[in-house]
């Protein structure tokens, strides 16, 4: 793997310079199979070029087209741009062109000269060049569950267009960071070509000097999967980002007070990106156009979207105690007994922390928790454990999450039955709720207190459709039978019959 360093220099030479591979390998002693492998990375993209129009005599009428050609050729890899002889075959094919393929490679060459030396300054902080944003965390007040507590939401501004999209989130974490960004990426079907942040902590791990910056692992993998330049205010200078603060009061202001209250987040976030479009309806502040046309002119300008989704998750190696307990930012998740004492690679996301065992399989999912000193269990993977010391399990808080009919079925198990029903939710739980495994338990004790087996028997009946089967009742009726006698009445009469013949 190279340094960051040498593959933004690779990327750059081969695909902002168009410099061949094998140039760029000598220059930097590599093996062009080296040079072109970082090159043509899938998770890459391109910066947008902005075109410049010039007339040549013989070029005049198609040169629209192959600048057209040209600057949607910029957008993509190396590997998927058009070469000039192809350009030059499909003018001739599609627009009956009769020039010459010399005129044609020159004119490509000389045009992509051009915009590549134009690019530098697009990457200049200027608030007014589209496609390029701001992005900011701010705070506002929230009510949960009747309680106000306060929540960051990160607003991603668009300068040039005065647009913007926000999202809220329960920390201003790395996860929570990137997976705001994301968000927004791939609602707005394009990434901004440079995005300007002051120094936030889950972007830069330290200021370095002459300006420079030492990016977290994290966000400098995002940059690479996504393609845009990154810029950073000076310390203390928070006016150098001054469209996305004012933004933030402006969100803050209009849409989130008074406070609002939250039953779910993922659901009050979707309603947010229709209530930042609804505001692009009104005219710019000094620009006589609607936000809206502007905003427009910024998504042509963005940079295209990888083809696939970044991952917005970090991977830890953390040591369980003796209960099989992690801890992560003061918060406690189970894993297995069998992990106790024992390292286990942990999967974090903004609102999830999944244990993973050797295989990188999933043990056992968490929520995220926010706040300190808090404790996620899940019991699936204990319940082996428990069938054994099945006399613990009205001392543990899997008992009191138990569904009521679970709990007056284990207060009429027999000490043999216990450990077997036990083992049964073991497995169930794995791949299901006790929706249905309590449905089955109610099913099976219409005739009785049932066993295990007849419960297990009623739960794959269940999630296989058949269900129990009701009586069946005949359609027409049928004859009255004789009413049966019992005794040796009949048999008297049949044998006095038979002795008078």
């Amino acid at each position: 793997m190279l340094a960051v360093a040498e593959i933004k220099y690779i990327r750059h030479e081969v695909n902002n310079k168009d410099c061949n591979y094998t140039d760029v390998a000598k220059r930097m002693g590599k093996d062009p199979r080296t040079v072109k492998k970082y090159a043509d990375m899938e998770d890459f993209n391109e910066k947008v070029k902005k075109v410049q129009q010039r007339q040549a005599p013989v070029l005049g009428p198609v040169k629209s087209i192959l600048d057209d050609w040209i600057m949607e050729d910029l957008r993509k890899k190396k590997k998927f741009r058009r070469t000039a002889k192809r350009m030059w075959e499909l003018l001739k094919e599609l627009h009956e062109f009769k020039g010459s393929d010399r005129s044609v490679r020159n004119y490509v060459s000389f045009k992509k000269k051009e915009l590549l030396q134009e690019s530098p300054q697009a990457a200049l902080p200027l608030e007014s060049i589209p496609g390029t944003a701001q992005v900011d965390f701010g705070e506002a007040p929230f009510i949960y569950a009747g309680e106000e507590l306060v929540l960051p939401f990160l607003v991603m501004s668009f300068p040039s267009s005065n647009g913007f999209y926000f999202q809220v989130f329960p920390s201003q974490n790395k996860e929570c960071f990137l997976e705001g960004m994301k968000r927004v990426f791939h609602h707005m079907g394009g990434v901004p070509k440079t995005i300007r942040f002051d120094n936030l902590s889950p972007a830069v791990k330290k200021i370095l000097p002459n300006g420079e910056r030492q990016l977290t692992d994290e966000f400098q993998n995002f940059v690479l999967h996504y393609g845009f330049e990154c810029e950073f205010c000076n310390p203390n200078s928070g006016n150098e980002k001054g469209h996305v603060e004012s933004m933030v009061k402006y969100v803050r202001n209009n849409f989130l007070l008074p406070s609002l209250s939250i039953i779910e987040l993922d659901e009050l976030n979707m309603k947010l990106w229709e209530k930042a479009e609804s505001d692009r309806n009104r005219k710019h502040y000094q620009k006589e156009s609607l936000i809206s046309d502007l905003f427009e002119e910024d998504k042509a300008a963005f940079l295209l979207l990888p083809s696939k989704e970044y991952n917005c998750v970090r991977y830890e190696t953390l040591k369980a105690d003796k209960y099989g307990y992690i801890k992560l930012d003061l918060n406690l998740y189970s894993t297995s007994p069998r992990y106790a004492q024992s390292k286990v690679l942990v999967k974090i996301s903004y609102n999830t922390v999944e244990i993973l065992n050797d295989d990188h399989q999933l043990v056992v999912s968490h929520s995220r928790l926010y706040g300190q000193y808090r404790k996620s269990m899940k019991w699936q993977p204990y319940l082996n454990l428990m069938a054994k010391r099945p006399m613990a399990l009205k001392y543990t808080s899997f008992y009191d999450q138990l569904p009521e009919e679970w709990k007056v079925y284990f207060e009429c198990c027999t000490v043999s039955e216990k450990p077997e029903a036990l083992r049964l939710l073991s497995t169930i739980l794995k791949d299901y709720d006790f929706t249905i495994i309590t449905k089955a338990l109610v099913t099976a004790s219409e005739k009785g207190h049932p066993s295990v087996e007849a419960i297990k028997q009623v739960f794959y009946q269940l999630i296989n459709g058949r269900g129990v089967r009701s009586e069946i009742k005949p359609t027409i009726p049928l004859p009255e039978l004789p009413k049966a006698t019992r005794g040796l009445d009949l048999y008297d009469q049949l044998h006095k019959g038979v002795t008078k013949h």
